[in-house]
């Protein structure tokens, strides 16, 4: 199994395009050693070719074009994307499903039941697409049952209901309920090697945990360094985890669950805010991550398994 990161960042971007916190203001004048990032997104292939775009971000025309195996040019239209799976509906991660509308088939699409409703009813995406390519949805289950997703034939997944919020336009909205938001456990038939893949992760349940406990390799929610982060910057009223993400610092922390994994389990941050001061390769905050071995993804980053 392969991992791709097409993008690494949470919602915005970094730089955030109106945002001149340190982070973002620092990457843009050279001031601070950081990488750009785009919106959030991988890819991931059994070795055949064929590749799971898991999210759809904004950027995706940019991470395509920063990715050739994705474009094989086996024909005058053509794409190596066999499928997309959605984590959530959040805006983030499904904006790119606009720019996907030109493909020859329809497109093959996974999310759970309330992930559908709310691209169906709140933000009506998916109708829209039925101008154009149109989408097969498959519906992912939610009892812990591995399923598979052809032609990806030797990869076997599982989808975790998380706790997390669902979209300010979905129904579910600070009510939420199971499917708002997956984890996914994803594995390799032949080797028996796993990954599991979070994005978005408010709280840390027992199934979760198990779930991180087998896996070779953890990519995981890496939003925000601490939970009042972004209303002690003035940037918002909202703390992390009232926004469905845990933060790294504290107690519970995502951190204190990192290092609790077993010594073999490769342990990556992903989803990185723009005002994260782990963006600064320079600080203390990148620099205790790394004595804790503990990486933080970026685009284009590649993950064997």
């Amino acid at each position: 199994m392969r991992v791709h990161v097409l993008g690494s960042a949470a919602g915005g971007g970094f730089p955030q395009w109106n945002c001149n916190c340190r982070n973002c203001d620092g990457v843009r004048r050279g001031t601070i050693k950081a990488r750009a990032r785009t919106q959030s997104s991988i890819a991931i292939t059994g070795g055949d070719g064929q590749w799971l775009l898991c999210n759809a971000s904004p950027d995706i025309l940019a991470q395509l074009q920063h990715f050739a195996e994705l474009q094989p040019a086996r024909a005058l239209r053509d794409t190596a994307i066999a499928a997309v799976l959605l984590m959530d509906a959040q805006i983030d991660h499904t904006t790119g499903l606009y720019m996907l509308r030109e493909h020859r088939q329809r497109l093959k699409l996974w999310c759970t039941q309330p992930a559908y409703e709310d691209l169906t009813r709140g933000n009506p995406l998916l109708k829209l697409l039925e101008h154009y390519c149109g989408v097969d949805w498959n519906a992912i289950p939610l009892e812990g049952h591995a399923f598979a997703i052809a032609p990806l034939d030797t990869l076997r997944f599982t989808a975790l209901p998380l706790l997390s919020n669902a979209p300010p336009y979905s129904p579910h909205r600070d009510r939420p309920v199971a499917g708002d938001n997956i984890g996914l456990l994803v594995e390799d038939a032949g080797s028996g090697r796993r990954l599991f893949y979070a994005p978005g992760l408010g709280s840390m349940e027992p199934q979760v945990w198990d779930a991180m406990n087998s896996a070779d390799v953890v990519l995981v929610d890496g939003t925000c360094w601490t939970d009042t982060e972004l209303v002690d910057l003035g940037a918002s009223r909202k703390t992390a985890r009232s926004m469905g993400h845990l933060p790294q610092q504290g107690e519970d922390g995502m951190l204190s669950w990192l290092a609790k994994l077993p010594a073999r389990t490769r342990r990556i941050l992903i989803h990185i805010n723009n005002t994260n001061p782990i963006l600064d390769e320079d600080g203390p905050q990148f620099a205790q991550l790394r004595a804790a071995g503990v990486e933080v993804a970026y685009d284009g980053m590649d993950i064997t398994l």
